[in-house]
Order: C-alpha cells, then sequence, then structure tokens
C-alpha cells in the first residue's frame, strides 16, 4: 500500500525540482528574489498539505487491517508502481510544463509547490512504513480494490488492507525496494 503512496513522490519531487531550475533562468514578472520566497513557502504548504490528507482515513484502515487470505490478489511492487505512473502519466506529463509555463509570471514558485507535493507523499509513505514497522505486517491493498488510475489507496473502492509478513514481497516498509543480501 505504501508502494501505490510512494509511487508519485520521486517523479513528481524531481520534475518539480527541475522546472524550478528553469524557472530560476526566467526572470518573470515578480522578479527571482520573490519567485524563490513564495516558492518556498509553497513548498512548506504543499508538504505538510499533502502529508496530513487523509491521515485519519489511512489509520482507521491500518486499524481494522485483515491477514491476507490465499484468494487476496496481491501484486509486486514494481507492478504497482508501474500501473500508478501509466494511470498518471497525462499528469506527470503536463504538471512539470506547467510549473515551467507559471515561471513567466513567478519564477521558481511552480516548480517547488511540485517537489513539494512529492516530498509529501514520501513523507506519507514513510508514515505509513514506521506503521508497518510497528505492527511487524506489510500493508497491501487488493488488486481489485485498488484503481490504479485513480491512485487512492486510501479511497472510497478500498474496504481494508490486507496484512503479511514483513518478509513478504518485494517492497520494505513504507513502499522503498527490498535490499537483497549479494551472494558471494
Amino acid at each position: 500500500m505504501a508502494v501505490v503512496v510512494r509511487a508519485g513522490a520521486a517523479p513528481l519531487f524531481w520534475a518539480g525540482v527541475c522546472a524550478a531550475g528553469i524557472g530560476a533562468l526566467v526572470p518573470g514578472l515578480t522578479g527571482r528574489r520573490i519567485g524563490g520566497l513564495a516558492g518556498a513557502a509553497l513548498f512548506l504548504v504543499a508538504l505538510a498539505v499533502v502529508f496530513y490528507a487523509r491521515r485519519g482515513r489511512y489509520a482507521a484502515l491500518v486499524g481494522s487491517a485483515a491477514r491476507a487470505a490465499k484468494l487476496d490478489v496481491l501484486q509486486d511492487r514494481a507492478v504497482s508502481v508501474r500501473a500508478w505512473r501509466r494511470g498518471h502519466r497525462w499528469w506527470l506529463l503536463l504538471a512539470p510544463a506547467a510549473a515551467v509555463a507559471s515561471a513567466f509570471a513567478v519564477p521558481i514558485a511552480g516548480g517547488l509547490l511540485l517537489a513539494g507535493c512529492g516530498a509529501g507523499l514520501w513523507l506519507k509513505a514513510a508514515w505509513v512504513g514506521r506503521r508497518e514497522l510497528a505492527g511487524g505486517v506489510l500493508l497491501w491493498v487488493r488488486v481489485d480494490w485498488l484503481d490504479a488510475r485513480a491512485g487512492r489507496p486510501a479511497g472510497k473502492t478500498v474496504k481494508g488492507f490486507r496484512t503479511t509478513g514483513i518478509a513478504a514481497g518485494d517492497a520494505a516498509p513504507g513502499g522503498a525496494r527490498r535490499r537483497t543480501a549479494a551472494l558471494v
């Protein structure tokens, strides 16, 4: 489940950083200094809003999580990330373009707003990962409940989370790739 939360973090963050860098090259209507200060404020606001959004729903679903049954269909980390990014590809392409275009009015600000959204998603995935470690389980969303195009691991169609052991699957707590020991 944290994999789906984390799937958009890296593309949004790095696209935002690149858009802010490109936006710094354009003087804009307000100037670079005001654009940079506004961007820093927007970064912090976006980070907080994305991080705190729907945490109550996540906590309720974590509290009522049931052990995954044999018939529950759970998918690998790579498949989940690929499905989420494929479902959101237009947003992932248009958002940086809009951030760069906004640089002609307020330089840097649009890119930092986008980067703040990505950082907020990463922090939310880390928060879920801490809850997974505390419970000693990995949280999953059944594939038939998860609408990859909507990208809502705690949306209306999700009736509950499923749990497996901490060593199950190819994802570590928090949605990161599981690190395996190199064979010598």
